[in-house]
């Protein structure tokens, strides 16, 4: 824990506030779309906006071309175990399972593809967890 930068995490600018409230407005937007049209609601949540918002908020900040190209290509393999559970989760709900017990499941079941993941692709020499 010595190597997290606390001062810097928990220093808040007006310019985290207006991110924080454009991120919060996409994710609104999307929630107001599902009453009216589920699946446009789900392709537009699909879509990768937060990961490309975050890289521009990156950008903004002179991030390093390298740290950008992590973040992306993090991003990549870390949605890959998460996949899953857009499959699990509904079949759940459609064979009687509780919304909260059926949510608990695809968090423990998304954790545990996550860290396989990890170990699978370290043997490639991808390592996204480093020590």
């Amino acid at each position: 824990m010595n190597r997290i930068p606390w001062d810097k995490l928990l220093t808040f600018t007006p310019f985290d506030l207006v991110k924080l409230l454009l991120t919060a407005a996409v994710i609104l937007f999307v929630t107001k779309i599902q009453l009216v049209n589920d699946r446009l609601s789900a392709l537009l949540i699909a879509l990768p906006l937060t990961s490309l918002m975050a890289m521009l908020w990156m950008h903004h900040e002179k991030q390093s071309p390298e740290r950008l190209a992590n973040h992306a290509e993090g991003t990549f393999w870390f949605v890959l175990p998460t996949l899953p559970m857009f499959l699990i989760f509904p079949w759940m709900l459609r064979h009687g399972w509780n919304f909260w017990a059926a949510i608990a499941a695809n968090c423990l079941i998304t954790i545990a593809l996550f860290w396989l993941t990890v170990l699978v692709l370290r043997r490639f020499g991808i390592d996204l967890m480093p020590k």
